[in-house]
């Protein structure tokens, strides 16, 4: 595990994608005094109810808007739709990738089938001047908001992180910390496969020990028998 660099300061949070995961992260976000700015495919006017909830910290906006508009952004959508996260209005911003791939749902994406790269991966290459940090894509939405505890907390859940960037993992480590629960540093974006679906870490509750184990014992899918 590598030593993450401190994050600078954020105070707000687009989200591209405001459904279980997004809104869940959301709820997290508003109750740390976070800004948040949320949008979906279907259009604000739709996210009034959620925006409602959270009060006066949240507002609704287009994918654009709230890439423009947050200090990080969460991208948290089906992965078959990654091309439509906007690309000018994130350059030089940190990106948090929550998106899995199910080939049921997204049609099958042969650089994944044959496990040559990785969703992050695919978002950073879509997004060349932004800096992409997969997290939150291995634990269940509604666990969200109730697993997390105070740092130091004994048995503290933890999640995993990956990236590139030092200092992006620090802004995502940061947040992960405020909201609830410890961080493992996986290493770069291409080894965001180690939690993926069907490894021992996904959806499951472990500790920062127990994480790191699951981790280092995740086999890519042509080796699971």
């Amino acid at each position: 595990m590598s030593t993450l660099e401190s994050a600078p300061s954020v105070r707000s949070i687009g989200f591209i994608g405001s459904g279980n995961i997004g809104s869940q992260l959301a709820r997290l976000a508003v109750k740390q005094g976070f800004d948040v700015i949320l949008s979906n495919s279907r259009g604000p006017e739709t996210l009034q109810a959620l925006i409602m909830e959270l009060g006066d910290h949240a507002r609704a906006a287009t994918p654009a808007e709230a890439a423009e508009a947050g200090d990080v952004v969460v991208v948290s959508i089906p992965l078959k739709n990654y091309r439509d996260v906007p690309v000018r209005p994130l350059e030089g911003k940190t990106v948090i990738d929550t998106m899995n791939y199910y080939p049921q749902r997204d049609g099958n994406i042969a650089g994944l089938d044959d496990e040559s790269t990785t969703t992050s991966e695919l978002l950073q290459e879509h997004l060349p001047d932004s800096h992409v940090v997969k997290a939150f894509n291995n634990i269940m939405a509604d666990h969200l908001t109730t697993q997390g505890s105070p740092a130091g907390t004994a048995n503290r859940r933890a999640l995993p992180i990956a990236g590139d960037d030092a200092a992006a993992k620090g802004t995502a480590a940061s947040l992960i910390n405020e909201f609830g629960f410890d961080v493992v540093d996986a290493g770069p974006l291409s080894e965001g496969w180690r939690w993926q679906r069907d490894t021992p870490a996904y959806v499951t509750a472990l500790d920062a020990k127990g994480m790191e184990e699951a981790l280092a014992g995740a086999v890519r899918y042509a080796d699971m028998t």
